[in-house]
């Protein structure tokens, strides 16, 4: 992608511009992004789908001032009729299972693929929402049919109305608003207070991108450096340790001896990055692969749709496990990652030892076989 050309997608601004001027600072609103956008599934087919179990689903219904949410899978019969105002359903993941959705998210690869989270569509008869809310990552909103009207507030207290289901802001005083058409697209940062009513039977499509903690990265990264740190270490020995009277208290000498293991573990070369890696290509806890086929030796490669691959400076990285490339294959496999395919002119100039493993990755269900 030229990151410096103008996009209609963004108002003419190119990706360069928007995530100078915009990108975790101000929202932006632009009138008929995507002309001609139809959902990416039809309102059946996605009542279908929220009734898997290996699709996360949400029913959010609203009745005056009481909210219910009911967690999927959801068959038909747990919806409510189509004729019955204020309600919602949410379906996360929808890249993972239609190639439409997969499409539509292709256009927002200007952000980091390790900051993605997910494409969700809501479904909304009229009056449907969910509530006055903040979200802790930045959002595209695509409005892919019927109209749903925006409410937005700059960031302010995240006082919630106790005893709901939702996180539905106590205090919520908009300062913009805007009907939304087919075709429209609303970005909106982190902690933006918005609030989304269908007007009419409408679809949403919402574009994600997860903003990590620092304690839940922490909490995921420890452990991994751990792992990866384990086999014969020093032993602690204290030959210097005096009698004591106080036999409760921690010796100082053993706590700067766990000071030393974890900076001996921050210190190894390249495994703080390996780990990050490890953790931001995870699939989504729902995600699972059927093995696949051998490939012929003429087809080039294409990863599943389900598949997270990223990379750094040594490093590839797919769902969740690290691989070493250099020279060629690191070029190649780079390429992967970058454009999710490889034909079968490329795949022919990698190692043997690459080829293999594409070949393994294939029998796990992590990449198919292609002749495009």
């Amino acid at each position: 992608m030229d990151t410096d050309r103008p996009l209609a997608l963004l108002g003419g601004l190119s990706p360069a511009a928007f995530m100078r001027r915009h990108w975790q600072r101000r929202p932006l609103l632009v009138r008929g992004a995507l002309p001609g956008l139809a959902p990416p599934l039809g309102r059946a087919a996605l009542f279908a789908l929220a009734a898997r179990d290996d699709v996360e689903s949400r029913l959010v219904v609203r009745d005056g001032a009481r909210w219910t949410v009911r967690h999927g899978p959801l068959p038909r019969r747990a919806l409510p009729p189509l004729a019955r105002g204020g309600w919602t359903l949410l379906v996360q993941g929808l890249d993972l299972h239609v190639p439409a959705a997969r499409s539509l998210l292709e256009r927002f690869r200007f952000v980091p693929d390790a900051r993605l989270d997910d494409l969700m569509v809501s479904w909304a008869s009229d009056g449907g929402g969910v509530g006055p809310h903040v979200d802790s990552y930045d959002v595209f909103l695509v409005q892919a049919s019927g109209r749903r009207r925006w409410r937005i507030a700059r960031p302010a207290d995240e006082d919630f109305v106790p005893g709901l289901p939702l996180r539905i802001l106590q205090r919520f005083e908009p300062e913009q608003e805007w009907l939304l058409e087919p075709g429209d697209l609303l970005y909106l940062p982190p902690r933006w207070g918005h609030d989304g009513v269908a007007e009419g039977e409408c679809t949403t499509c919402s574009i994600g991108f997860r903003a990590a903690e620092r304690h839940d990265l922490a909490r995921e990264l420890l452990p991994r450096l751990a792992d990866a740190a384990e086999g014969a270490g020093a032993l602690y020995r204290d030959p210097r340790q005096p009698a004591t009277a106080h036999p409760a208290a921690i010796p100082p000498a053993l706590q700067a001896f766990a000071r030393d293991a974890i900076a001996r573990v921050l210190a190894a070369p390249d495994a703080l990055e390996r780990a990050l890696g490890e953790v931001l290509s995870e699939p989504k806890p729902q995600v699972w692969f059927d093995a696949g086929t051998p490939r012929a030796a003429t087809r080039g490669v294409v990863l599943d749709a389900r598949s997270r691959m990223l990379y750094d400076a040594r490093h590839v990285y797919l769902n969740g496990e690290a691989f070493v490339a250099g020279g060629r294959d690191r070029t190649l496999m780079r390429r992967l990652a970058d454009e999710r395919r490889l034909d079968a002119a490329q795949v022919a100039r990698l190692s043997a030892q690459a080829a293999a493993l594409l070949d393994e990755w294939i029998g796990q269900g992590w990449l198919h076989g292609s002749d495009a």
